[in-house]
């Protein structure tokens, strides 16, 4: 059997006896005078960093202009490479240098120059001594805009304890 559900009330809401209450102007305008100096008072505050000064008096680090003079490579140490390709030789100079060998295990060394864009993979790194040097002998590939090459190079240790390339040119 069917339950039977009883009709809802119908209720009804007089419009008359509604009524709505708006906030009064003087309170409106009190509001108003309280609130406006708040937010105007940040547009007189702009003037705040024209007194700011760089603080000098800490130093957390500093390299003589000597020992910087004597890390940095010569601008272009192969004649007739172009700028971009003398950035490269520093940066696959400074992978070759820097790497662990024994780490790596013969696998292949990735380099990247941000300054030129160029990226390469250095493969077949094997140190061997010239003169009691200390030389690593690799190769490396190079893509930039300008395509892809590959290079052959030795990087040395000279007498100061700075690696040099010694020989970096096109296969």
């Amino acid at each position: 059997m069917l339950a039977k559900i009883a009709p809802l009330p119908k209720i009804s809401i007089d419009p008359a006896t509604v009524s709505f209450r708006f906030p009064s102007l003087r309170v409106v305008a009190s509001t108003f005078a309280l609130v406006a100096p708040l937010l105007l008072s940040a547009c007189g505050s702009s003037n705040i960093l024209a007194k700011a000064e760089v603080d000098r008096s800490l130093v957390t680090g500093s390299v003589s202009h000597a020992s910087a003079a004597l890390s940095q490579p010569p601008a272009n140490p192969f004649p007739g490479s172009s700028p971009q390709t003398a950035s490269d030789e520093v940066t696959i100079r400074n992978a070759v240098s820097s790497a662990n060998l024994k780490a790596t295990g013969g696998k292949d060394i990735s380099w990247a120059n941000p300054a030129t864009g160029s990226s390469g993979e250095i493969s077949a790194v094997t140190e061997y001594k010239q003169d009691d040097i200390l030389c690593r002998r690799f190769t490396t590939s190079r893509q930039s805009f300008d395509g892809v090459a590959l290079y052959h190079g030795d990087a040395c240790l000279d007498s100061t304890g700075v690696w040099r390339m010694m020989n970096f040119q096109s296969s």
